[in-house]
């Protein structure tokens, strides 16, 4: 499937919570590797999928030909206007699913992995915005330090900026492998965490960054009022905890497929 081969999270849940259902039209503004909108279009819904993956784009394609799916290159912080242009005025109901995808991270040239040598760019749609390289021409050690601190929630981020900042004025950083060695090298051994890589916090900081995540959720927010009809609703897909009483996956998911642990979907809708 174009080397896009991703195990998808909550899709019961998502399509329950989304009422999917003959009749509705349904916007999945992650559409990945199209797990998510199978599940909608199984339910009877029709979809409209947007991705600024275009690896992804090809996937969904291949995975959903012949279903009653329209599939748009976009970002769904440019929902409206890209629906817009499709012809649809509004949707019954829309997801997102934040953060980054198991392709994306297995795959070296995309510089999402700290395990495996790549280029420093980090950016989920390869065809617009800047990589990783060219910003870190930009950030100071300040700036760096209120990424990874605000971004990543790395308590060890002043003597992480330190050390990046240090790296890249002098030598150079070659790929992600040296990056997180960097990383890695200025968390003392003793405080580096059990459970995950030392630098997953500061390359997760740094993804938010190179993407701009959160003001594409802003954005993505900011529109729903247009994008969803009344009686409608909106849901996401996050992998924290920022807010009470999410929907998680049921035992069997994580039992199959131990990211979906995580995994949390929440949801609201749009009052009539």
């Amino acid at each position: 499937m174009n080397g896009f081969a991703h195990q998808t999270v909550l899709r019961r849940e998502t399509a329950s919570l989304l009422a999917a259902a003959p009749g509705r039209v349904i916007l999945d503004g992650t559409l990945g590797g199209g797990g998510h909108a199978q599940a909608l279009l199984d339910a009877g819904a029709r979809v409209v999928g947007l991705d600024q993956d275009p690896a992804a784009i090809a996937a969904a394609r291949a995975r959903l030909s012949g279903r009653d799916i329209v599939v748009a290159h976009g970002n769904f912080r440019d929902a409206r206007a890209l629906l817009d242009q499709l012809g649809v005025s509004e949707v019954d109901g829309a997801l997102v699913d934040l953060g980054v995808s198991s392709p994306q991270l297995d795959d070296p040239s995309r510089g999402f992995s700290f395990r495996a040598g790549g280029p420093l760019d980090m950016r989920m749609d390869p065809t617009r915005g800047r990589p990783l390289r060219e910003l870190l021409d930009e950030w100071d050690e300040k700036a760096l330090a209120r990424i990874l601190e605000s971004l990543g929630e790395e308590r060890f981020a002043r003597p992480i900026a330190r050390a990046i900042h240090r790296a890249w004025a002098g030598e150079g950083i070659a790929d992600t492998r040296e990056l997180a060695e960097i990383i890695s090298a200025a968390i003392p051994r003793k405080a580096w965490p059990r459970d995950i890589h030392p630098a997953t916090r500061s390359f997760q900081a740094l993804r938010i960054a190179v993407n701009d995540e959160l003001g594409a959720l802003g954005d993505w927010l900011a529109q729903l009022p247009r994008l969803v009809a009344r009686g409608g609703r909106a849901a996401a897909i996050s992998f924290h905890s920022l807010t009470k009483k999410p929907v998680g996956a049921a035992e069997e998911e994580i039992s199959a497929n131990p990211r979906a642990r995580s995994a949390r979907l929440r949801a609201v809708e749009r009052l009539s």
